[in-house]
């Protein structure tokens, strides 16, 4: 018999002789009650009219959990007892008792059992005392699968979430593939075609590198580079427009990205932009417009990025941010946006994100700027 086993058991047998000697004159009064195998004793919401003590076989206990599905909760053996918390309680039954295979069981009625507790206190105390033992062992037992449901749950989110964030790079990369690989190719288009798949294969890369980096939950080492921000929007926009133009989506650069000097990862803020316009686009199936704006802002330069989409849901205003939350999407990312947020808060900026009445989402971030300090010991200017 398994350690558990032996210990629920020993305490059954305790409960049991204290309940045989505070019993003695009143024993003949305990019914006896056979029940086949797959038999149920009594099920949830019956009326918790007396306690079983089980004389041959198992029972086994289950309840529904959470409103889903139905979970074992234990098996009972010779000398033990159930149903008692309806007794004391005075409340229907909140779980099932199922004969596991031919089992005997003494019933004891709620009358007899509350004129043992008037003459014997120190008997409900120990049924308190069992009771208790079930229910933290139960707790540790219900958390343990919950726990194993969760990790469960989440390893899918997120499966799905690289998915989601993988498709379109692979769809450009099949396309240029199909055209590499077509008969009536160019040599340029061909050569053109090569450079495009090289440059998905390079996004997927850094994406992975994203994740694993997000996972991990530590910030990346130092690897912010000097670099002008106009020249860089311009090339971030240059990667973008294919995808742009193949989904109907028009960018509009609304104000232009200011002449400044950054400290960036070019790599990681272009993985913002293609997030956020990705995101965008998303949320316009049948076109539309991504409106950009920038603009300096004392220390800081702020890029703000809106589309003509249907806005910020409210259910999922609050958590954007979160990992895996998603709102209204078949394949939403979540944790997309949760690594944007990482890589600007590692740039030390901030994003956020909010939605008006009769506008499209409207994201913002900001990147500081060199101090004048800074841009003289590297020998540049800080252009306005």
């Amino acid at each position: 018999m398994p350690q558990t086993m032996r210990a629920k058991s020993k305490r059954g047998d305790c409960f049991v002789a204290s309940l045989a000697a505070e019993l003695h004159e009143l024993k003949e009064n305990a019914r006896k009650v056979s029940f086949r195998s797959g038999q149920i004793v009594f099920r949830e919401g019956d009326p918790g009219d007396g306690i079983y003590v089980v004389e041959r076989g198992c029972v086994e206990i289950s309840a529904v959990i959470g409103g889903q599905e139905r979970r074992v909760l234990s098996h009972l053996g010779p000398g033990e007892f159930f149903g008692e918390m309806a007794v004391v309680d005075e409340q229907p039954r909140s779980a099932t008792a199922t004969a596991e295979k031919a089992t005997v069981l003494s019933f004891i009625s709620r009358d007899d059992t509350w004129r043992l507790f008037t003459r014997s206190p120190r008997l409900l105390v120990s049924l308190m005392r069992e009771f208790s033992l079930r229910m933290r062992e139960f707790d540790r037992r219900y958390l343990h699968e919950v726990f194993q449901e969760e990790r469960l749950a989440l390893v899918g989110r997120f499966a799905q979430s690289i998915v989601h964030d993988f498709k379109n790079p692979l769809n450009v990369i099949g396309m240029a593939g199909d055209l590499a690989g077509a008969e009536d190719a160019t040599q340029a288009e061909r050569s053109e075609a090569k450079a495009t798949i090289r440059k998905q294969v390079d996004r997927l890369a850094e994406m992975i590198g994203e994740v694993l980096e997000f996972t991990r939950g530590a910030s990346s080492p130092e690897r912010l580079v000097e670099s002008d921000y106009r020249e860089f929007v311009a090339h971030a926009l240059a990667e973008i427009a294919p995808d742009a133009s193949r989904r109907a989506v028009q960018i509009e650069v609304q104000r232009a990205a200011p002449s400044v000097r950054l400290r960036m990862d070019r790599q990681r803020l272009l993985r913002v932009f293609f997030n956020l316009i990705n995101n965008a686009m998303d949320a316009m199936p049948s076109g539309g417009t991504i409106a950009l704006r920038f603009r300096v802002a004392g220390k800081e330069v702020i890029t703000e990025l809106e589309d003509s989409g249907p806005g910020i849901a409210p259910e999922i205003a609050a958590r954007l941010f979160q990992p895996f939350a998603t709102h209204g999407k078949a394949h939403g990312t979540g944790l997309g946006l949760a690594i944007c947020k990482k890589i600007i808060e590692d740039h030390k900026g901030r994003l956020t994100a909010r939605s008006a009445p009769g506008r499209g989402a409207i994201f913002s971030f900001t990147l500081p700027r060199l101090g004048r300090s800074a841009a003289r010991l590297s020998g540049k200017s800080l252009s306005k």
